[in-house]
């Protein structure tokens, strides 16, 4: 089941969502004396990772996995989501252990890599966005709704290589790599709780497709209305076509 929420602002989407996704990871650290959480990257969490830092959550008991990484970019580019989660969010909480994508690997060892580490023990907490083509990580459409390996190599498509270039994160659209390693759809479905963060109106269309069209590969992030335990937070310009 999916619980949306729609906020006036991006800023109290994030604080919504960090809210509730504290309170998701206070609750399985209170259970089991530890969590295991996925955190996502990109423009629109912002707001979300900053207000999540600010909640009582007891981080040396939190281990985090990250969703995705570019093949082939170094840890300093500004589009890298290594440096992206370590400056705005590991280098300020004392997390337990930061499972980073390291897109620098050959890719079928690194895949190989996090899946020895993935499957020691079930994924509390998955905080993710969704990007402008619909995508889930960067499972591009259409996406792989089958295979069961927990991060893939996948390619990406024209539109979201588009949106990386118009966020700001790269000079050129040349410049966006063409290839990455991302968490599967499969293996994100697998996690206790879902906390999705859709800010800004250029994601609109996507998130009415997601709502509103049949359930498929071509809409990758339709599967999430699969999920038993899903939290979709929108702000006015994200919802403003439902």
């Amino acid at each position: 089941m999916m619980e949306i929420s729609i906020s006036d602002s991006k800023v109290d989407l994030g604080q919504q969502a960090a809210i509730k996704g504290a309170s998701l990871i206070q609750a399985a650290i209170q259970e089991k004396g530890s969590a295991r959480i996925i955190l996502a990257t990109g423009a629109s969490q912002f707001e979300l990772l900053s207000a999540l830092l600010k909640q009582p959550i007891d981080w040396p008991k939190v281990t985090v996995f990250h969703l995705d990484e570019y093949i082939g970019l170094p840890k300093s580019h500004p589009a890298s989501f290594r440096k992206y989660l370590k400056e705005r969010f590991a280098d300020k909480a004392r997390i337990r252990q930061f499972n980073y994508v390291n897109g620098e690997n050959n890719p079928v060892h690194e895949c190989a890599r996090l899946k020895q580490l993935i499957n020691r023990s079930p994924i509390d907490v998955a905080f993710i966005g969704i990007g402008e083509n619909g995508h889930l990580a960067f499972n591009d459409p259409p996406a792989d709704f089958d295979t069961e390996e927990p991060y893939i190599q996948v390619q990406l498509d024209e539109a979201c290589r588009n949106q990386q270039f118009r966020e700001g994160w790269f000079s050129t659209l040349e410049q966006v790599p063409k290839e990455a390693i991302s968490m599967s759809i499969q293996q994100i479905l697998k996690s206790k709780s879902i906390i999705c963060s859709v800010p800004d109106q250029r994601k609109a269309r996507a998130v009415k497709n997601s709502l509103q069209e049949p359930i498929s590969p071509l809409n990758p992030a339709s599967i999430l209305r699969q999920h038993p335990a899903t939290w979709l937070f929108l702000d006015k310009a994200s919802a403003g076509l439902l």
